[in-house]
């Protein structure tokens, strides 16, 4: 006969190695390829590398579609938060879902690992306990291509930008580092997200004269906008083309014909050494597309494995999600993605960057090989400097 209390503690000691991860993603619109049903890949490689399935852990994986919109995103946050009991929500391209999410999060205290956002305010001026934002951002992006624009003598801009959160912190944040170099600029346009049409934009772009036409989207609007661009010849004409965030399956959308020369930053790239390799491979060889990894969904292995690292550490998932944060905070990250790193106080998980330019076909030696960096960014320049940081986590 059980003793009493001994099968709730046997249910507790049981629950305490149970997770529940969240994959908030866009499956089917102008972000599915960067992240996706790749990204649900990733998390699930992340499980299988963590080693704690052979250790009597139950991980449970469930995927949803935000379809770029705040409010769906949030809703869908909630529904698995208060009914589906999911522990963590990964991925999440789109900022304004991003920032909904984070919020969210922190008022029911579970976690938040963002991958496929790129507004840096998730760890700046709205930051939370709550949330860690994995692979680039805004200020990454800027620093990087745009002071490698500026040093290159690329000094006058124009944005075309993405009307939404992304796209005006990305211009906010690239237009910071263009003023501060002494550069010019010259002007902007927005665009709504997941258009075909960019050519009255692009046309706004070719007449400002600008030496460099920067652009903050993101996506199939990215691919678009380099296609069309293309069609009018703005790179013929002397201006400079410039992608603020760019994905490898994007540049493998265009073909090197078009995207050769494009320079852009990122923190993740599949041929960078023995360890992106190893697993870019195994996950190319289980997507249909037989697509290489981007970034974000790097990200998304990375993130999980060492939040899953951090619940080892406490001994089993405690579903407080703050002080899951805090020891994931303290213990140092170290994988075979993004090799070791760390995590600030704000939230903002730090390793390198790379300014990467795409091949021309001559120069490519097989599928997927796009890329030679051009240079290397140390993590304590990569992101925005504590100094000045808004997030109220931080001690001044």
């Amino acid at each position: 006969m059980m003793q009493p209390g001994l099968g709730q503690t046997q249910e507790k000691a049981a629950a305490s190695k149970t997770v529940k991860i969240g994959v908030l993603s866009d499956l089917s619109s102008l972000y599915s390829d960067i992240t996706g049903a790749g990204s649900v890949l990733a998390a699930r490689m992340a499980i299988e590398d963590s080693g704690l399935l052979n250790k009597g852990w139950t991980i449970e994986v469930v995927a949803g579609d935000h379809q770029n919109k705040a409010d769906i995103g949030v809703n869908l946050a909630r529904q698995w938060y208060d009914v589906d009991k999911v522990d963590v929500i990964v991925d999440v391209p789109n900022s304004a879902v991003a920032l909904a999410v984070s919020n969210l999060t922190r008022e029911k205290n579970r976690v938040f690992l963002d991958s496929g956002a790129a507004t840096s305010d998730l760890t700046n001026a709205q930051c939370s306990p709550n949330t860690i934002h994995w692979v680039f951002d805004s200020y990454m992006l800027a620093r990087g291509t745009g002071t490698g624009m500026m040093k290159a003598g690329a000094d006058s801009w124009f944005f075309l930008a993405a009307d939404y959160a992304f796209g005006a912190a990305l211009e906010r944040d690239t237009s910071s580092i263009v003023k501060s170099m002494g550069g010019k600029l010259i002007g902007s346009v927005k665009h709504p997200p997941n258009t075909s049409d960019f050519s009255s934009f692009l046309l706004q772009a070719q007449a400002s004269k600008a030496k460099v036409i920067g652009l903050a989207n993101g996506g199939g609007d990215t691919i678009n906008a380099v296609k069309q661009a293309a069609e009018f010849r703005i790179v013929q004409g002397g201006q400079k083309l410039s992608p603020l965030l760019m994905f490898v399956t994007d540049v493998h959308s265009l073909g090197l014909n078009v995207a050769q020369g494009l320079t852009f930053t990122e923190a993740f790239y599949w041929d960078l050494n023995d360890g992106t390799r190893g697993f870019s491979r195994r996950f190319s060889e289980n997507m249909k597309s037989r697509a290489m990894p981007t970034m974000a969904q790097a990200g998304v292995a990375s993130s999980i494995l060492h939040y899953l690292k951090a619940l080892e550490a406490l001994n089993g998932n405690n579903r407080d999600g703050a002080a899951i944060v805090a020891k994931m905070k303290e213990l140092p990250t170290d994988d075979p993605l993004f090799g070791k790193g760390a995590i600030r106080t704000d939230g903002r998980k730090i390793h390198p960057a790379y300014l990467f330019e795409v091949k021309k076909p001559a120069e490519s030696k097989g599928p997927w090989d796009y890329y030679k960096v051009l240079s290397s960014i140390p993590a304590e320049e990569a992101f925005l400097p504590l100094s000045e940081s808004k997030c109220l986590l931080v001690k001044k």
